[in-house]
């Protein structure tokens, strides 16, 4: 992964990172405050030879810095704290005072540093001086051989143990550090495993990649869309409606020399905004001064005359079988000159109907009177209608939404349309989120329908 897209992952993840590392602290502070605070004691010990025990002061240093590793085994032995629980009459047994016991050594000399740890002050420091104090004469046993009166060598205590004003355990600062630290490192690594594991299209490229075409714009997601989900509701400058002038542009600057005229709007799977988006685009395109003609060809499911609050039950079935003709079916809407033709009662054979020679017929006839006719379609892994259509049209834009169809999807559906060697102009992104918009686009988005799916 590049530095861009580790970016956009903490952009698109940082509440999944923020959850990791709050729960940490959490849990540090929880462990801070039901932890037992305990409290550390040293005292020093200085391991020195008598000056005439070697020939030289070199090494009698070096015998006492030999002796200094075995030393700190023994103070921390059970054998010495027994003879501490006796002098002091502990209440303790010998092994629960030698967990509290621990040494350390500075290399290179001859200081031996012994700490007590303990939930009390007071009694750290005195078992810390009863420790030292019982090793001086413990090593004056333990190395005085038989017929001598002195050892070899001996221990002194140099600095006796302070009470301590602090503890030394829980240590708060430092437990919010690290948790903090380890917090954080958790959320990247679940961050960076989401997004391995996720393979839906979560930006522009993903899109053009998985689908093989160009993009022909990115649309924003809005909340205020499900409330107003038509680009004629809104000031003429807003940002939705530049949305649809920059995917109108796209569409008529796709190929000069051949322009095409007759465009399916499709979609993966249902809930990807694509009916709201040829619903949109055919009223931009109208508002150019340019005759458009709106079809509802999703025969299953139809949304386009619910939004434009036409009247459903004469349209493209009813001009395909014969009852009425094109004129008698054509319902105007608006004032900029958009005609629209809906679905018509829903038929139990859609796909026979879209594939007939009555609606090549019928698309022939359009194309004469129109300059743009705009399709929308059913999705194209559902159901074949929308390939069926795309098949007769002179090209078809695949709507994408954003962190919902996956890539795998997105290619499915575009191999559809070129299964049946129909023309693939393009996808558009749905529902991008404004910090996934890149920096030259504009943003536009469908919101959640009122019982809760993204529009259809």
């Amino acid at each position: 992964m590049e530095l861009r897209e580790y970016l956009q992952l903490l952009r698109r993840r940082w509440q999944l990172i923020v959850v990791c590392v709050l729960s940490a602290m959490a849990g540090a502070v929880l462990f801070t405050l039901q932890a037992t605070p305990v409290y550390s004691s040293t005292s020093k010990l200085f391991i020195s030879t008598p000056t005439n025990t070697y020939s030289d002061p070199y090494s009698n240093s070096l015998f006492s810095q030999e002796r200094v590793a075995s030393y700190a085994e023994l103070i921390g032995g059970e054998d010495m704290a027994r003879r501490v629980v006796d002098k002091l009459d502990l209440s303790t047994s010998p092994a629960a005072l030698s967990s509290e016991v621990s040494t350390s050594t500075n290399p290179d000399t001859v200081l031996l540093n012994v700490t007590v740890t303990d939930p009390i002050p007071a009694r750290a420091q005195l078992v810390a001086d009863a420790v030292a104090k019982e090793f001086t004469q413990y090593i004056a046993e333990l190395e005085t051989s038989a017929g001598q009166n002195t050892a070899p060598i001996k221990a002194t205590i140099v600095d006796s143990a302070d009470l301590p004003a602090s503890p030394t355990s829980p240590r708060p600062l430092r437990n919010l550090s690290l948790a903090s630290f380890f917090g954080l490192l958790l959320g990247l690594g679940l961050a960076v495993t989401r997004e391995n594991l996720d393979t839906t299209v979560k930006s522009m490229h993903d899109c053009t990649e998985a689908t093989g075409t160009a993009l022909l714009g990115s649309i924003r997601f809005d909340a205020k869309a499900a409330k107003q989900p038509l680009v004629s509701d809104l000031d003429t400058h807003a940002p939705r409606v530049e949305t649809f002038r920059m995917l109108r542009t796209n569409l008529q600057f796709i190929d000069v020399d051949n322009p095409s005229k007759v465009f399916v709007v499709t979609s993966t799977v249902p809930g990807e905004g694509k009916s709201t988006t040829a619903i949109n685009l055919a009223i931009t395109l109208s508002q150019a001064q340019q005759t458009v003609l709106l079809i509802e060809g999703d025969l299953r499911r139809p949304k386009a005359s619910k939004y434009l609050n036409l009247e459903p039950t004469v349209g493209l079935t009813t001009v395909l079988i014969g009852l009425v003709d094109d004129a008698d079916a054509t319902q105007h809407w608006g004032n900029s000159g958009l005609d629209v033709i809906t679905s018509g009662l829903v038929p139990p054979n859609p796909s026979e109907l879209l594939q007939s020679q009555a609606m090549h017929d019928t698309l022939q006839r359009l194309r004469a009177k129109y300059d743009f006719i705009i399709i929308d379609a059913p999705p194209l892994l559902p159901v074949t209608d929308a390939a069926l259509l795309a098949a007769q049209a002179d090209g078809a834009i695949i709507v994408i939404r954003h962190g919902k169809t996956t890539k795998d999807q997105g290619a499915a559906a575009a191999q559809r349309l070129r299964s049946v060697d129909a023309r693939v102009l393009g996808c558009v992104l749905n529902m991008t989120p404004e910090r996934d918009v890149d920096e030259d686009g504009y943003g536009y988005g469908y919101g959640p329908t009122p019982g809760g799916s993204a529009t259809m």
